[in-house]
């Protein structure tokens, strides 16, 4: 059976334009760090290294069924993700400066996916199209955890109406947003949608 985020984990990831608080379970991730403009080389640098990781991660797996009795033998590839933050620097600005944030970008790997099958997909894209980058690759996994939610439809530079559509739902609940390090999963691909219909998951963590 394949896997299909869209259908099993439809409430992490295509929630409403209308802030909700959810838990969201642990998940493990493969991701590059960078500082800088997201607008920048470096950035689409390294999302054109983590989109063969992940294909090649899925490819392996679906090898590794064949011959073994699993839940899942498949998988649709998950979205990529961001975690967003400023430099120490950037945040003592009294305005915001793209080329003073600090990120994770990263694309997920699924809990039925073993490490070994993990490890031979990287090994295998390394020899097959070899990138630098791919020597920084590094897994994390997140635990499970409280948080704000919300479906921005627009411009990223628009997202401060969302935030504060966020923010409200969290005072109104009665919760504390822990920090400003916040999450973004993009649903749209920027290269093939208008700035006006993309489509961005905004999430915060809070207590």
């Amino acid at each position: 059976m394949k896997y299909e985020w869209r259908k099993q984990e439809k409430q992490f990831y295509l929630p409403k334009q209308k802030p909700i608080a959810l838990e969201i379970p642990k998940q493990k991730f493969i991701f590059l760090k960078g500082v800088g403009d997201p607008n920048g080389p470096e950035f689409k640098e390294r999302i054109e290294v983590l989109y063969p990781i992940s294909y090649g991660i899925k490819a392996v797996y679906r090898k590794y069924c064949h011959d073994k009795e699993v839940e899942f033998d498949d998988y649709v590839v998950f979205p990529l993700e961001g975690v967003w933050s400023l430099t120490d620097a950037g945040q003592k600005l009294d305005h915001l400066d793209k080329n003073e944030f600090v990120y994770d970008i990263m694309m997920r790997i699924p809990d039925f996916v073993p490490e070994e099958v993990v490890q031979n997909a990287i090994k295998n894209v390394k020899e097959k199209k070899y990138h630098p980058l791919m020597d920084e690759l590094e897994q994390k996994t997140y635990p499970a955890n409280q948080v704000m939610e919300i479906l921005h439809i627009g411009r990223y530079d628009d997202e401060l109406d969302s935030f504060e559509m966020m923010d409200r739902e969290c005072a109104k609940l009665g919760k504390t947003r822990i920090s400003m390090i916040h999450r973004e999963i993009y649903l749209s691909d920027a290269r093939r949608v208008s700035s006006d219909k993309l489509k961005t998951v905004l999430r915060y963590e809070i207590e």
